[in-house]
């Protein structure tokens, strides 16, 4: 069995929105795409149908996603402001010798927002950045070999 998801009360709330909207208005939709499907004849050769049939396919597989997520999830504080890198912070990194600085949300993909890349807290950089401070240099084994970045800012 996995590893119990930990996500923010905002994600959590979001997700449990989606589950909400996905087995009420779109479970409804979906079936009357498939019977408007069904009125034009012929399934076997009908694309409308087998279009509709997919799109059920792949919204049933949310679904049962998200009840497994939300099911086994825990969720997790996070601070209004910290100087120590934790779950769901916006961390800014800059890589041992680069003037460029890089940022990521360390924490789980549901925790996504807009324009930023999620970085699995359990992945080796996400590891080695949680508990880290600003200005703190943290190395890391890439498959490259070992990797070095400082972090530059914490946000929340």
């Amino acid at each position: 069995m996995a590893d119990p998801k930990q996500l923010s009360q905002q994600a959590h709330d979001r997700l449990q929105a989606e589950l909400e909207d996905l087995t009420t208005r779109g479970r409804i939709d979906i079936a009357r795409k498939i019977e408007t499907a069904r009125e034009l004849g012929d399934l076997s050769e009908n694309g409308d149908y087998h279009a509709a049939k997919e799109e059920q396919g792949k919204m049933e597989g949310r679904i049962m996603h998200l009840e497994g997520t939300l099911e086994d999830c825990i969720i997790v504080e996070i601070p209004e402001a910290t100087d120590t890198v934790t779950m769901g912070n916006v961390v800014k990194i800059r890589y041992e010798g680069d003037t460029d600085t890089e940022t990521y949300l360390v924490g789980s993909i549901e925790e996504r927002r807009e324009g930023i890349t999620v970085m699995s807290s359990s992945s080796p950089l996400g590891a080695a950045l949680l508990g880290s401070k600003i200005g703190q240099t943290v190395s890391y084994e890439a498959p490259g070999g070992m990797l070095a970045v400082e972090i530059v800012a914490i946000e929340v």
